[in-house]
């Protein structure tokens, strides 16, 4: 099968190799001709890499290499059976790109986007088969990140979600169903981890360091929200929560945070810029936490309550099959446990306890618990 990858960018040039570790010829397309030489550059420094530590051979990354073509007009991908896009966050231009690529492929091909939080159903509908059009989002590294979220709009076709959910599988990636609504599953689920991490510390009930280190050491996190965000990106990070915030008619429970916009409009972006929430200059010495057992875990149970609200809310609203939120997040994000799987562990009773406690002392929407929630304490039920 020939796959063609409409975007050179880490996210195009890593599906790209993804592909092509698993046998296809792609096509990497880009407008640009440095961003294909920068793309081809990185690709090659992947693969030695790769064959240094021993994970693959010479003659393997010699024949991933010599599978990925570099193409500079669309017209190329006439003869692909799958395109995939990769390009910036911007619907109008995602609309314009499919409205394009459909003029080039056969009737059959499937056209896809790698969209994180943007409607598919608005993608698809810039084109003339919108039953083709599917959303099938991987996560950043591409080669290295397991989960892949596949998301049909409400025109794709029953064979194509299945199609594409068999090539992806087939690829060896793990594929979990999301409905079409802002965020999907991970990256709506994923708000409050961001979200109540900064409230935490705009109240000035805890510093920067000390949540950190209270959701790695006493969550079981692999990295705290902070150090997180730095490693995305605070212009990404805060992108996706302000699109997921409008996205959701402004519901209070992803409302982006002053801190974050701050530090994006100060050009503080995290580890690239070289200052974010740390500073990552040579030599530079960040804060140490405040190492308080009883602080730490109150830190936790709070940003997890929230996380685990809204994990129980994207069940509730059919967003997705519990087994696939769980494993979402686990595979995703790499949480210590599925969030559902997590909740009964903890106690739906407890939770709901906690959710109300929060929502009474703030009387804020944000702390609403979820329905779902509040049925399953009172009728003694579990999630698994």
């Amino acid at each position: 099968m020939e796959v063609g990858v409409f975007g050179s960018g880490s996210m195009g040039t890593g599906i790209a190799q993804v592909a092509a570790t698993a046998g296809h010829d792609v096509l990497l397309y880009d407008n640009n001709p440095d961003a294909l030489k920068r793309a081809q550059e990185k690709l090659l420094k992947i693969l030695n890499r790769l064959v240094e530590k021993d994970r693959i051979t010479d003659a393997e990354s010699k024949a991933i290499f010599g599978r990925i073509y570099l193409v500079n007009s669309r017209f190329d991908f006439k003869n692909c059976d799958l395109v995939i896009e990769a390009i910036v966050e911007n619907p109008e231009v995602k609309k314009a790109v499919f409205e394009q690529l459909e003029d080039v492929v056969s009737s059959t091909t499937i056209l896809a986007s790698n969209t994180s939080s943007l409607s598919i159903a608005s993608i698809a509908a810039a084109c003339k088969k919108p039953e083709r059009v599917i959303g099938i989002h991987f996560f950043n590294p591409a080669p290295l990140m397991k989960l892949v979220e596949i998301i049909p709009a409400v025109q794709t076709s029953p064979e194509v979600t299945a199609k594409s959910r068999d090539i992806i599988e087939s690829w060896g990636k793990l594929t979990v169903l999301a409905k079409d609504t802002p965020g999907f599953i991970v990256n709506r689920v994923a708000r409050p981890f961001y979200g109540e991490a900064l409230r935490i510390y705009e109240e000035g009930l805890a510093d920067i360091p000390t949540i950190d280190w209270a959701m790695k050491e006493i969550g079981g996190f692999r990295m705290g929200p902070f150090t997180l965000m730095d490693y995305i990106g605070n212009d990404i990070n805060y992108k996706v929560t302000e699109t997921v915030f409008a996205a959701f008619y402004y519901d209070p429970r992803y409302k982006p945070a002053f801190t974050q916009k701050r530090m994006s409009e100060a050009g503080w972006l995290g580890r690239k810029t070289g200052r974010g929430f740390y500073d990552y200059s040579e030599g530079a010495v960040n804060p140490e936490p405040k190492k308080s057992k009883k602080a730490g875990e109150q830190i936790v149970w709070r940003i997890l309550l929230m996380l685990i609200n809204e994990a129980a809310d994207a069940l509730y609203l059919n967003v997705a099959s519990r087994d696939d939120i769980d494993t979402a997040m686990e595979k995703g994000v790499n949480y210590p446990k599925g969030l559902l799987a997590w909740a009964d562990e903890k106690g739906i009773k407890k939770v709901v306890k906690g959710l109300d406690a929060l929502h009474n002392e703030y009387l804020e929407d944000r702390y609403r618990c979820s329905p779902l929630l509040r049925r399953m304490a009172r009728d003694g039920k579990t999630f698994y």
